[in-house]
């Protein structure tokens, strides 16, 4: 692993030159472009926003603490980073699948395929870190929230979203080269995770709820559980996740991704024979 990754490093650039083209690609058709990359997020916030904070604003208060005045921001910092995180999962799967002729010609190590989606997604991500600066800003002007230490949970929060979503890049896209219906059983699983993560509510709204206990330590296994946490945590410092969920996220993100690298160069033979 350590020989593959300064082999990937050395190729910084080429990966560089395919995060471009697929930006570039993506948008080249589309009149406002990288804007799109903030509009879907905004609207998605918005929308829950109707849903949550006016149509059930007195349930939804009622466990967000000190996140109750500021719930459109609270709501905008989780969905930017699961537009990150959706957007790389999909893209990532069709990684290799969808540039066949490109990898069996470029002398590059396969893992800048979809390791460039994961780098191309984020872009889009922190494209739109100024919009939420602009929100946390208006907030924090009215006393609603007040910025401190926590922010630097983002740095953190980013890298462990980083090396998770790497991992899991490089499982999928070597296994839906061998088994074409990893793309569309994906398509369920991103659905899934979107309410199974505290995105649009709060961690504690599934800790104090009637759930068998097994059931709440299996939703906190999901390493995204802790890496929203920490991207909530931003704003708001209650929300930093305690020392075993945080433990637990680090964890498992570490792991994924010494399996996702293991896993993507046993396959790696397969995977060119069949492409």
């Amino acid at each position: 692993m350590t020989s593959g990754v300064g082999a990937l490093w050395s190729h910084r650039g080429s990966l560089r030159i395919l995060v471009r083209r697929d930006l570039a690609v993506k948008y080249q058709q589309s009149v406002l472009g990288y804007l799109w990359s903030l509009i879907e997020p905004l609207g998605m916030g918005a929308i829950y926003w109707f849903v949550f904070g006016v149509l059930y604003s007195r349930d939804t208060n009622r466990h967000l603490g000190e996140a109750a005045g500021s719930y459109p921001l609270f709501l905008i910092t989780g969905i930017f980073a699961w537009m990150w995180t959706s957007s790389a999962l999909s893209e990532a799967t069709h990684a290799l699948t969808g540039q066949a002729r490109l990898i069996t010609t470029m002398n590059v190590p396969r893992q800048v395929f979809p390791v460039g989606r994961v780098a191309g997604r984020f872009a889009e991500y922190a494209a739109g870190l100024p919009i939420l600066v602009a929100i946390a800003v208006w907030y924090a002007a009215q006393g609603r929230i007040e910025p401190s230490w926590s922010l630097l949970a983002l740095p953190l929060a980013v890298l462990v979203q980083a090396i998770l979503l790497i991992g899991l890049a490089l499982l999928l896209s070597a296994f839906n080269v061998l088994m074409r219906d990893v793309e569309r059983f994906m398509r369920l699983v991103i659905r899934v995770l979107f309410y199974a993560t505290p995105i649009i509510y709060p961690l504690s709204l599934v800790r104090d709820s009637g759930l068998p206990g097994w059931l709440r330590v299996s939703y906190e296994l999901n390493p995204l559980v802790g890496i929203f946490q920490l991207h909530h945590a931003v704003w708001y410092p209650d929300e930093f996740p305690d020392a075993r969920l945080l433990a637990t996220t680090i964890g498992t993100s570490l792991l994924l991704l010494v399996a996702g690298w293991w896993a993507f160069r046993r396959l790696e033979p397969a995977v060119l024979k069949e492409l």
